[in-house]
């Protein structure tokens, strides 16, 4: 009772912050981009909670009790790719687009930024639904069943969707600094009763050692291959994350976009170190509960998910488990809301105000974008049970919009020899991998078969690689197979043009 009464709080004053914020909206750059005026410690707070989300807290979790520490390296890409992207934050909030695709209609052409939209539509609706997913389990845990996962789904999806309509990245942003800040704390509180909960960290190493010793092992028994195939989706997905661009032209400078960068990679490493850590607690916690584990002795990926909350509804005490499971609420609804918001504006933006809606009014814009939200929240909700585990979902989604946009997005910035029609072909052909292993993997789910020496279906864990290689491999071969492209073409985007500032 105390669990529900502590997030059912936590969530009513999150809605109150909405509803209060909701009055600030005037007009769509107010509700797509905050008036491009967020100062660098809110744009902070709000990046971290882009990333974080059930994929970390489900599925990093999920890993990290299937393969031990060795999961760091699907954190690592997404660490390495926010050092990247510190590289361009300046840029893009120079720019000063709404989103990502027009950041590639700038440098392309309007025909990439069609494919990219249906790109983030398609890969963002996946993981929105996810947290929609993942909220349903923690509300069954919350209510110790008596709300089924599959409820607690379509209650979260309300939550999340109504959170999103009210203000927008308005009250993104300002829900960020309060679900950062209970994200951090609930976390950092639970490591120390966690490992106290199992008898200290001898024991916990102990327990390891005697059950998995591997699990302590940075490779965990894995080959390079598999290290590749787990840090590259992280990696390119924080390359080409829509979202964090959106969020890079509501700073209110270029120079506090660049700084928030530096804080979103401090902040989450922190959190994602924190998360593994109580994740690996909790597998020398459960590692003699049945529940955790299939008849054949393998682990019960979807439970292993649950993890985290298990350990703070089960092995804490009261209060700090309410704290860890508020932290859980602040990171499904965060991201939730992020991931609708983006994939509203991109629907809004690229679809509707560009062939049916031109002249629409500024507040006309805001209503038409909070209804595509009701409508993607519908058809998120709607996709969900096309997947199994929710990293299965993410590591899908995070290749299809990573290898699809990373490459020809780098490419902007750093590269003055990609043309317009390689960055049209290289998108293409990465939504066309991704799309063909996917059903590939549909086709033969019951019965393994070997294409052109790949075995499907393929492990979500390794997709990422063959669409890496497609997509750069037509990027740089359509490139260098047609005229270079002309000076104007790419100045502003890499700053070595007349009247531009110099490359940073």
């Amino acid at each position: 009772m105390i669990y529900t009464a502590v997030v059912g709080l936590y969530v009513l004053l999150l809605l109150a912050v909405a509803v209060y914020k909701s009055r600030t909206v005037r007009t769509d750059e107010d509700f797509m981009v905050a008036g491009r005026s967020v100062p660098v410690y809110l744009l902070v707070a709000t990046l971290v909670c882009t990333w974080i989300g059930s994929g970390s807290l489900f599925g990093t979790a999920g890993l990290t009790f299937r393969t031990g520490i060795s999961a760091l390296w699907f954190s690592v890409g997404g660490w390495i790719g926010i050092l990247a992207v510190y590289l361009v934050a300046a840029r893009v909030r120079r720019i000063a687009q709404y989103t990502l695709t027009d950041l590639l209609e700038k440098r392309y052409s309007r025909l990439a930024k069609v494919l990219g939209t249906m790109t983030i539509i398609a890969a963002y609706m996946v993981i929105a639904g996810y947290q929609f997913k993942g909220g349903g389990r923690f509300i069954s845990i919350l209510s110790q069943g008596a709300i089924s996962p599959e409820s607690g789904m379509l209650i979260a999806a309300a939550l999340i969707v109504g959170f999103t309509v009210l203000a927008g990245m308005v009250s993104i942003v300002s829900l960020d600094i309060f679900n950062g800040v209970v994200m951090l704390l609930g976390m950092l509180l639970a490591l120390p009763f966690a490992v106290q909960a199992h008898g200290g960290v001898g024991a916990v190493i102990a327990t390891i050692q005697q059950h998995e010793p591997s699990h302590l092992s940075i490779m965990g028994g894995h080959d390079f291959v598999w290290v590749v195939g787990i840090a590259l989706p992280t990696f390119l997905l924080l390359m080409s994350e829509s979202s964090v661009y959106q969020k890079f032209s509501s700073a209110d400078s270029e120079r506090n976009a660049r700084r928030a960068v530096m804080g979103m990679f401090i902040g989450v490493i922190l959190v994602e170190l924190l998360m593994i850590s109580i994740a690996l607690i909790g597998y020398a916690i459960f590692v003699d509960d049945a529940r955790f584990f299939l008849p054949d002795g393998s682990v019960n990926r979807a439970m292993a998910e649950e993890i985290i909350l298990r350990i703070g509804f089960e092995r804490l005490p009261v209060v700090v488990g309410s704290m860890l499971l508020a932290a859980g609420a602040a990171i499904i609804i965060s991201t939730g809301n992020t991931f609708l918001m983006v994939t509203s504006t991109n629907v809004t933006r690229d679809i509707f105000q560009a062939y049916f809606y031109r002249n629409a009014t500024p507040s006309q814009v805001v209503w038409l974008q909070r209804a595509c939200i009701v409508g993607i929240g519908i058809l998120a909700y709607l996709m969900m049970s096309q997947f199994e585990t929710i990293l299965e979902m993410a590591l899908m989604a995070y290749t299809m919009i990573g290898a699809s946009l990373a490459p020809p997005l780098l490419a902007a910035f750093f590269w003055k020899r990609v043309t317009r029609i390689a960055g049209v072909l290289s998108i293409a052909s990465g939504m066309l991998t991704v799309i063909v292993i996917g059903v590939l993997n549909s086709v033969f789910r019951d019965g393994g078969t070997e294409i052109l020496g790949l075995d499907f279906p393929m492990d979500t864990d390794y997709i990422a690689i063959p669409a890496a290689i497609v997509t750069v491999a037509t990027l740089v071969l359509a490139s260098l197979l047609t005229p270079r492209p002309a000076d104007s073409d790419w100045q502003e985007f890499i700053g070595e043009g007349p009247n531009l500032p110099p490359r940073p």
